[in-house]
């Protein structure tokens, strides 16, 4: 069974940089085709970041981050990164990575396109 670990959350100062990084270890019962980041805020609804086509390496990103978040994946070793740049308390959150075995392309942002979930690394910004 496919396990996947975050690391990289903590404390960051707004307006600096954090880099988010998502192992995968077990065998997936099918292919990876895309590798993504979501993140929930208290008393909100899990929401979409960033996803990345692991073949291809086709980047997708939610309007929030554009610009300021990049993903990033290993292909070979199936691990998924975040770098996630001039960050404000608007991105305090817990951050999951996750695992899916479609690509659709554009559409490929919500939580039904994934299959397998980290257990989350918080992620606090402070002012």
């Amino acid at each position: 069974q496919v396990q996947l670990v975050e690391s990289g959350g903590g404390l960051v100062q707004a307006g600096h940089s954090v880099r988010l990084t998502c192992i995968t270890s077990g065998r997936t019962s099918s292919a990876v085709y895309v590798m993504g980041w979501f993140r929930q805020a208290p008393g909100k609804e899990r929401e979409f970041v960033a996803a990345v086509n692991v073949p291809a390496g086709i980047e997708l990103y939610a309007d929030a981050v554009k610009g300021r978040f990049t993903v990033s994946r290993d292909a070979k070793n199936l691990s998924t990164f975040l770098q996630m740049n001039n960050v404000t308390p608007e991105d305090t959150a817990v951050y999951y990575c996750a695992t899916g075995p479609y690509w659709r392309g554009y559409y490929t942002t919500t939580s039904d396109d994934f299959d397998h979930w980290g257990q989350g690394t918080q992620v606090t910004i402070t002012t």
